[in-house]
């Protein structure tokens, strides 16, 4: 039987999405059209819809563009999805608790998701579901959650308003998603301090004013601008101070002002075995993947309330059973592969395991470093909904029995040759370089840095490096931070490519050029520009001529090695 997430009254005509998508990173934020330039419903508009997909993938935040999206009066009417989602539901949730924009979010089995998806429209009530000849009745999704004392202190009002809010918020999502009993956390990583749209501010703004103070050690994503340098930048008062504000609101709850996107790369990172609530989708997956942490891909508004009260719903990878791989995906490390094979290789997997954890096999022998498999797993979270992989051989938890079902699949030469003539359809002349998505480490800065010795960057040409403060003060102290700056990059703490905006991200650049295969999925949308992608190397050679390589590597399929698509200028 057809389940009710959230309850509404809602008709609209049907939006069928073939894949899931990125509402932040793929939908404008004030019309609700599709921007993912990959998406196969791209140009199409969320907006009025009763909007079908498998179920979302990418971003944390967009939990907060769909509230937003509710804000602007262009968010769909309703969500109905094939798998477990949670991301867009939270933000459906908070629309409606807080701020009485309703939208219905149901979960269908395949069969009942074909027969909707043949229809052209859908009307919507809280017990029933009709489309065409469909006249389906709606059961609630709910499980009975077991809380402690505490939490049912928490229920009560007796640790604030704010905390009572975020405590319903938790006990409603964990009963949409099965959960019986919430666990503790040791640490949160919000993600929602982007400011994506005001709904962003709003909510935190509400929750600060409430009297919201976090309970656990609690860091903070990558923001929207450069915090103490924005005016100086020419950043516009209209969005820098919002911006500025929103951070300031979690700093006010008790956050720390990390403003990195890599949490994974501060000092006291997590443990394995470690019950933590990260948001922040390459973050997520990294902790899960490479560190052995435990956390869910938690949605932005989630990871605050779980700060202000430290308890999170024991569902999802949590749960030991819920780790284990269900498809396997073979794969061959092509010689002489640069270290653009692992953000290809992640985008190609999520693309593979759209909606399982995967485990990847072929690569035992090839010793990855931190740097690669954090490219891995923030590409990965471009097109997966997964919150983790596994490597046989490299990552802690890669020896898990697959599950009964598990299938496989293989990564061929030929995925590559195609992704990276999708990854460098822009023109030859580049405008831009952009480093640090997710955030740079102290290895790649260094890396960096022996590149560039010597040369510099071309007068024509932006290079710019975004990364966190710890990692901007550990540059300096080695003296690695003067050696990039004497080469003529920039350096931009605080924010990053993903929340970049002008006039930080140069105006006149038309062409960009980065390592990233996040932001090479990404920035298309985002920035309306052009793009090329390539290894570091690659990069830092086209800063210095700004001209970016006409053939793929050698490593690519030898009989695709063919200038890419482009509009050479």
């Amino acid at each position: 039987m057809p389940k009710s997430i959230l309850a509404a009254t809602v008709q609209g005509p049907i939006l069928l999405c073939d894949e899931g998508l990125s509402v932040w990173g793929g939908v404008d934020p004030a019309t609700g059209r599709i921007i993912d330039a990959l998406h196969p419903q791209h140009g199409q508009s969320l907006a009025g819809h009763v909007v079908m997909m498998p179920t979302s993938r990418g971003s944390c935040t967009g939990s907060g563009v769909l509230l937003g999206l509710a804000f602007a009066g262009a968010a769909p009417k309703a969500l109905v999805f094939r798998e477990g989602e949670d991301i867009l539901t939270l933000g459906a949730l908070v629309a409606a608790r807080l701020f009485g924009h309703e939208i219905a979010v149901l979960r269908l089995s395949a069969s009942e998701y074909d027969a909707l998806a043949r229809e052209t429209a859908a009307e919507i009530t809280p017990s029933r579901l009709r489309a065409g000849a469909l006249d389906w009745k709606l059961s609630p999704e709910s499980s009975a959650v077991e809380l402690t004392a505490q939490d049912r202190a928490f229920l009560d009002g007796a640790h604030g308003e704010a905390a009572q809010l975020a405590m319903e918020i938790i006990t409603t999502m964990a009963a949409a998603q099965g959960a019986t009993e919430l666990v503790d956390v040791s640490r949160v990583h919000i993600d929602g301090c982007i400011y994506a749209s005001p709904a962003f501010l709003t909510f935190a703004r509400a929750m600060a004013d409430k009297g919201g103070r976090v309970r656990v050690p609690t860091t903070m994503n990558a923001i929207s601008v450069d915090h103490a340098n924005w005016r100086a930048q020419g950043v516009s008062e209209d969005f820098g101070l919002p911006a500025s504000q929103l951070a300031d609101a979690y700093v006010e709850m008790g956050a720390r002002p990390s403003f990195t996107c890599a949490p994974y790369l501060l000092d006291d990172r997590p443990t394995e075995g470690e019950d933590i609530a990260w948001a922040e989708s390459n973050a997520v997956i990294y902790a899960n993947s490479v560190l052995g942490a435990r956390t869910v891909k938690h949605a932005d508004f989630m990871d605050l309330c779980i700060a202000l009260t430290g308890r999170a719903a024991r569902a999802g990878v949590y749960l030991p059973q819920n780790r284990a791989p269900r498809r396997i995906l073979d794969v061959t490390l092509p010689e002489g592969a640069d270290d653009a094979f692992w953000p290809m290789l992640g985008w190609l997997v999520g693309q593979a395991a759209p909606d399982r954890i995967p485990l990847i096999r072929g690569l035992e022998d090839s010793a990855p470093s931190e740097d690669d498999l954090k490219a891995l797993c923030a590409a990965y979270g471009t097109t997966s909904a997964s919150p983790m992989l596994h490597i046989a051989g490299i990552t802690p938890e890669a020896e898990l029995a697959p599950t009964p079902d598990a299938d496989r699949a293989a990564i061929t030469p030929a995925d590559f040759a195609h992704l990276w003539q999708e990854f460098n359809k822009g023109a030859g002349k580049v405008d831009l370089v952009a480093f640090g998505s997710p955030h740079f480490s102290e290895g790649e800065c260094a890396a960096l840095a022996d590149l560039m010795d010597g040369r510099q960057v071309h007068p024509e040409v932006a290079a710019i490096v975004t990364l966190g403060r710890a990692t901007l003060a550990a540059i300096t102290a080695s003296g690695v931070k003067a050696r990039l700056e004497a080469a003529g990059l920039k350096l931009v703490p605080d924010l990053c490519w993903c929340s970049i905006s002008e006039p930080v991200f140069p105006p006149s650049a038309r062409v960009l050029m980065t390592n990233s295969g996040k932001y090479a999925h990404y920035a298309p949308g985002l920035s309306n520009r052009e793009v090329r992608f390539g290894a570091l190397a690659l990069c830092a050679e086209t800063a210095c001529t700004g001209l970016a390589p006409e053939l793929p590597p050698r490593w690519i399929l030898a009989d695709a090695a063919t200038p890419a698509p482009s509009r050479r200028a």
